[in-house]
This record gives structure tokens, C-alpha cells and sequence, in this order.
């Protein structure tokens, strides 16, 4: 007797316990060697995912002006709004405050409509989308 005439039935008994003597043994010597800059890449993805993040979202800005008078404004903003974020950035010649991180225009501009009540003069920004 030899395999081809064995039945459909005993082939898979076989096969089930080929792969059942010997499969739990290819299982437990499997190891992973894994270069160290894979590690650098992946943190470094994750900077640029993070600046990307906020690079592409809206944002409103509540001021522009001088140092001294940023400053303040951005400090009086934050002992309101402890949950907003909110920046300082120096753009020449002037420094402009900028509040919120909104994902979709639509957000953005209904915090706008709210923060132009204390800040006439707040405008959205729109992302950089270089």
C-alpha cells in the first residue's frame, strides 16, 4: 500500500498529526532580530506625524502686536480657557497669538463667532499645507 491509495480521510489524519507532532516545536523557535535604526525611523515618524498634526489644522488668532502686549494677551487667554491651546509665534515684525487646534473649518469657525466677542479682531488661519 502505498499513499496515493490511501483514502481522502486517512491523508488528513496524517497530516493532522504530522502538524501536531511537529508544529508546536516551529512555533517555539521563532525569534525576531530587528535592526536598532527600525526604532530611530519609528520615532522619528512620529515627530513628523505630530507636526504634520498640527501643521494641517486651523487656528484662530486673537492678536497681533508687540511683545509686551502678545504676552499678556496670551496670558489672560490661558487663565480662561485652561483647556484651549494656546501659542506665541514671532512672525516679522510682530508677534501673533494663536488659540485652538481645530481639525475642520466648520469647528473653527464656531469658536471664532465666540472668541470675537472678547477679541473683535480674531481671524481663522487657515493649515499649512506645503
Amino acid at each position: 500500500m502505498n499513499f496515493l491509495t490511501i483514502s481522502t480521510t486517512a491523508k488528513k489524519y496524517i497530516l493532522f498529526g504530522f502538524v501536531l507532532c511537529f508544529g508546536q516545536n516551529f512555533s517555539q523557535n521563532v525569534t525576531l532580530k530587528q535592526d536598532p535604526k527600525i526604532e530611530n525611523l519609528l520615532t522619528e515618524k512620529r515627530k513628523l506625524n505630530a507636526v504634520m498634526a498640527n501643521t494641517t489644522r486651523y487656528k484662530i488668532q486673537i492678536f497681533i502686536g508687540n511683545s509686551e502686549e502678545s504676552k499678556k494677551t496670551l496670558i489672560a487667554f490661558k487663565k480662561e480657557n485652561r483647556l484651549t491651546e494656546a501659542t506665541l509665534i514671532f512672525s516679522t515684525p510682530n508677534y501673533k497669538v494663536l488659540v485652538g487646534n481645530y481639525k475642520t473649518r466648520i469647528e473653527a469657525e464656531r469658536n471664532l463667532t465666540i472668541l470675537r466677542k472678547k477679541f473683535p479682531k480674531a481671524l481663522l488661519v487657515k493649515p499649512n499645507m506645503n
